[in-house]
């Protein structure tokens, strides 16, 4: 075992960082330093382990002579913390492969169903790392050395590393590690700069010399949140990895993957490397999120992001510990401590920047499909929509508007009426959403196709490494590939839209393929060899090569190679396609995109893909919006009823009401499949999926509040219910049902052929949405009643929301009266607040043209109060007060000191109609 080394020059240590040496002091509390390698390995466990494993492996020996005896430092490692030496794929690891790498062997039985199991090759504790050789003090925090003197197995390897630490904030430490020597690939994303030292951190940080280790604790638990020394750190040259133990199981983020919410620690493995292919469970899916949310015991929360955009994957274990591999770029990771974990999230926005305040519009309902076939039969769907009085904001087309799937072009015959069906589309407050690819066709005539002559001409594509464009395959057939790295082609793209938006002029845009998807792998041409296209390691990619389904890994952007820039393609063509949008609308920018990554949502929305009309991809769209809300991207739904295959009227039905809760909710449907739009169903289905829209609209004050606090510090909107009641442990595994904000639990049904569903209700009073009858919960499941027309909605006790009486937009709804709701707490107060402003200029908040108020209630008072008020808000008038959980019939109510008839019900609930108060005055109402 290698012992900790002084540093030969005496440093100060702060209080908020120690390197541990041999034979220090315990620390506080009793907490001994942690052993460097692994965990709690103690003589007893070793003596059983060495007998159980060597028995194991001798009878493994099928004849002959028994292999020769494992070192008893091999022995010592638990199964749960044996870290892969050999992570390669579709490779039979042998004692010889895994020996050569000065790694440990033991054979352990396969798991079943051909997944990854306990790894057969993985560190021994003295496995060679790197030593910290000196550690000097910052105005911000300290910088390192780091030194390894035995290389690593992958070519390459950097011998002298660079350490920053930076204690940024209280709750936020920034984390460092780079070549000493080079400069390297460091993605391009705005990060906030400290300008002073944190003062209390509530962290403390310690460092193992040799091998050198972080070792992080929360000060007030001293909870160990990251232990790097668990196995050593490697950086080579295309390959950078770094592992650490974890304080409990309970994982969240690293997306983008279908599956459920709370990772499975059993030997999986995640990869981020942006991949158009439907949802698939296992599979890297359309975008890239490196960073998780992990809930420790006690109910406190951290976040870690690693700022990177190569292509990684995360390996998980059940020690449980964590392995973060990347194959370029460098590490850097900021840390989040909360402590909770709503504070967790707002703190790594505060770091990639919050989300955008959408226009209204964008949080009604929208409707498309690929397969109109024409603007008139899309014009068809809008009127049967209205005639049904069914709401709806937004009309979208797929690509089968365009003229030979070409960008910025229309189908002359099938789509020559699409300007009218936009026109007619405004004069009923409607909007108009159509899709964009990055691929552009390259085989037009010279002169016939402005988008790509002048691209061509503006150098504004992808290169191959012999500084031609690249030419793909997609939708057009042969294309090119925009490179949005480059700030000209943000200019070429918002000419192109100007032109487009003079002939049909759009609200928003929907932009796919922008992983960037290919029909080729690599490029008509394949890829050229070289280490780009063919790394020393290539992480668990779905098609086994970075370029599957995607343009080569080598081709060259204004930026850097897209081997760097890839998992950025989407945010860099969001980004673009949101600064446009601002130019030609003068208005909140809405934009829809399939490829993501940290700090999207300052620029798009999300919806999670091409997903199927199962009822279990109903399912797995909750776990999908929860992620993205850790994500910050508020702004996301899945495609209702499903995208490919065909729904029944159940699953549509059900899922409809699932979408209606979705923040952003489309209903789309691929080509060549039956119609699934709320008009082409049974009167019954029709019904219930027209009610379940028109409870979202009423809800569209609440949800646009949410919103705007999502915008403003980060807070989310779709919320797993662990964030409400994070010291509540049967909530850390939910993901069948959410939260909107803090108070209103959604519970959908998603299983066929059921007339009740199951969903847990956490500790308090809660109150049926629709009649306001209490329910009073220990914190335990409870069976619900859900006929076919009912979506199961309980408000939380202490909340107030406002609603609107519905109409069929969202701009016919605003003009309503409101209506507030009160659900009073067991000690009968109550709070809620209201964000109001005109809905679509930009900037409202920033620049005072907005309308807040605040609303409460205490000793049977409810008040309202403006904190802030505009034009928008005298349009706008308070009509109904309804009171939950009113415990004695009142005698009287006085508004503003005046008498005012009233109801109550034996259900507790209290209502005050007729009110007639403008929106931008305070209020009081009492009952007695």
């Amino acid at each position: 075992m290698k012992s900790y080394q002084k540093l030969t020059t005496a440093v100060p240590q702060p209080a908020a960082c120690r390197v541990e040496e041999e034979g220090a002091a315990p620390t506080p509390a009793g907490r001994g330093k942690l052993a460097p390698w692994w965990v709690g390995s103690g003589l007893l466990v070793a003596a059983v382990l060495l007998s159980t494993v060597t028995v194991w492996v001798l009878r493994q020996v099928s004849g002959g002579w028994p292999r020769p005896a494992l070192p008893p430092k091999c022995l010592l490692v638990t199964e749960s913390h044996r870290f892969d030496c050999y992570p390669e794929r579709h490779v039979v690891v042998t004692q010889e492969l895994c020996e050569s790498r000065g790694c440990c062997f033991i054979e352990s039985p396969p798991p079943a169903g051909g997944k990854r199991g306990v790894p057969w090759c993985f560190y021994p504790p003295d496995f060679p790392s790197y030593t910290l050789e000196s550690l000097n003090q910052t105005a911000l925090g300290m910088v390192g050395l780091l030194v390894r003197r035995e290389k690593a197995y992958y070519p390459q390897d950097i011998e002298m590393l660079r350490l920053d630490v930076e204690f940024e904030t209280d709750t936020r430490l920034h984390i460092k590690i780079t070549d000493a020597a080079n400069p390297r690939y460091e993605v391009p994303l705005e990060v906030p700069r400290a300008m002073k030292r944190a003062e209390n951190p509530i962290y403390s940080l310690d460092f193992s010399r040799d091998p050198f280790g972080v070792l992080l604790r929360r000060r007030a638990t001293g909870t160990v949140l990251l232990n790097t020394t668990v196995a050593p750190l490697i950086f080579a040259d295309q390959f950078l990895q770094i592992a650490t133990s974890l304080p409990s199981r309970f994982l969240y983020g690293l997306g983008e993957h279908r599956g459920t919410f709370l990772h499975s620690l059993d030997w999986s493995t995640l990869t981020l490397w942006a991949r158009d292919v439907s949802p698939t469970e296992s599979f890297n899916l359309y975008g890239a999120h490196p960073f998780y949310l992990l809930m420790e015991e006690g109910g406190d929360a951290h976040g870690v992001f690693l700022l990177n955009s190569n292509a990684m994957e995360v390996a998980l274990q059940p020690a449980p510990g964590l392995t973060w591999r990347t194959i370029g770029g460098v590490l850097d990771f900021y840390i989040f401590l909360g402590p909770d974990p709503n504070m967790v999230i707002q703190q790594y926005q505060q770091v990639i920047g919050f989300p955008a305040m959408p226009p209204l519009w964008a949080l009604g309902f929208h409707l498309c499909r690929w397969g109109y076939g024409s603007s008139n039969e899309t014009w068809q769907t809008v009127r049967a929509m209205r005639n049904y009085q069914i709401p709806q904001d937004a009309q979208w087309n797929d690509i089968d508007y365009m003229d030979g799937y070409r960008d910025f072009t229309v189908d002359p015959q099938k789509f020559a009426s699409l300007p009218s069906l936009v026109e007619d589309l405004h004069k009923h407050r409607q909007r108009y959403v159509m899709i964009l690819d990055p691929g552009i066709s390259s085989t037009n005539p010279h002169g016939s196709y402005w988008p790509f002559d002048e691209g061509l001409r503006r150098g504004l594509f992808l290169n191959t490494t012999q500084g031609q464009p690249l030419i793909g395959q997609v939708w057009p057939g042969f294309t090119a590939f925009a490179d949005f790295s480059n700030p000209d082609t943000h200019q070429w793209w918002l000419e192109n839209l100007q032109r487009f938006h003079a002939h049909v002029p759009f609200d928003g845009l929907w932009i796919d393929m922008n992983e960037p998807s290919n029909f080729m792998d690599g490029s008509e041409d394949g890829c050229p060899p070289g280490e780009l296209d063919s790394p020393p390691y290539t992480p668990a990619v779905l098609g086994d090569s970075l370029a599957a389904k995607t343009v080569c890994a080598s081709a060259k952007q204004k930026a850097s190679v897209h081997y760097n820039l890839h998992n950025l393609y989407g945010l860099m063509e969001a980004k673009a396609t949101a600064s446009a949008l601002i130019q030609i609308r003068g208005k909140r920018p809405f934009v829809i995109s399939r490829s993501t990554f940290p700090s999207q949502g300052r620029y798009s929305g999300h919806w999670l893909g091409d997903n199927r009309s199962q009822w279990k991809d109903m399912y797995y769209s909750i776990p999908g919006l929860l992620s993205f809300s850790l994500f910050g991207i508020p702004l996301v739904g899945a495609d209702i009823c499903g995208f490919s295959g065909s729904t029944s009227e159940e699953l549509c039905t059900r899922w409809m009401q699932l979408g209606a809760f979705y923040p952003f909710a489309r209903n789309h449907n691929t080509q060549n499949e039956k119609a699934q739009d709320p008009t082409v169903f049974s009167p019954a289905a029709r019904t219930a999926m027209k009610d379940v829209l028109l409870t979202r609209y009423s809800l569209l004050p609440f949800l646009y509040t949410l919103f705007h606090r999502a915008h403003l510090q980060g807070d989310t909107v779709a919320r797993p219910l662990f964030f409400e009641f994070p010291r509540d442990v049967a909530t850390l595994g939910l993901d069948r049902q959410f939260l909107w904000g803090r108070s209103l639990l959604v519970t959908p049904v998603l299983e066929p052929g059921v007339d009740s569903v199951t969903g847990y209700v956490p500790r308090g009073v809660w109150y049926d949405f629709y009649t306001g009858s209490s329910v009073n919960s220990s914190g335990e499941m409870l069976k619900m009643s859900a006929p076919l027309e009912h979506l199961n909605l309980h408000v939380r006790e202490g909340a107030i929301l406002p609603t609107q009486k519905p109409g069929t937009t969202s701009e016919v709804t605003r003009g309503n009266p409101l209506r507030l709701i009160v659900a009073l707490s067991s000690s009968a107060t109550a709070w809620g607040d209201l964000f109001w402003d005109d809905g679509e200029s930009l900037d409202t908040f920033e620049r005072g043209s907005y309308s807040y108020l605040v609303f409460n209630v205490t000793q049977n008072i409810f008040t309202s109060t403006v904190l802030h008020t505009s034009t928008e808000a005298t349009e706008v008038t308070i009509g109904t007060l309804s009171i939950f959980g009113v415990r004695e019939p009142p005698s009287k109510v006085l508004l503003n000191g005046q008498e005012k008839p009233f109801s109550y019900l034996d259900n507790q609930v209290l209502t005050v109609s007729d009110l007639g108060l403008s929106l931008s005055q305070g209020f009081s109402l009492r009952w007695l």
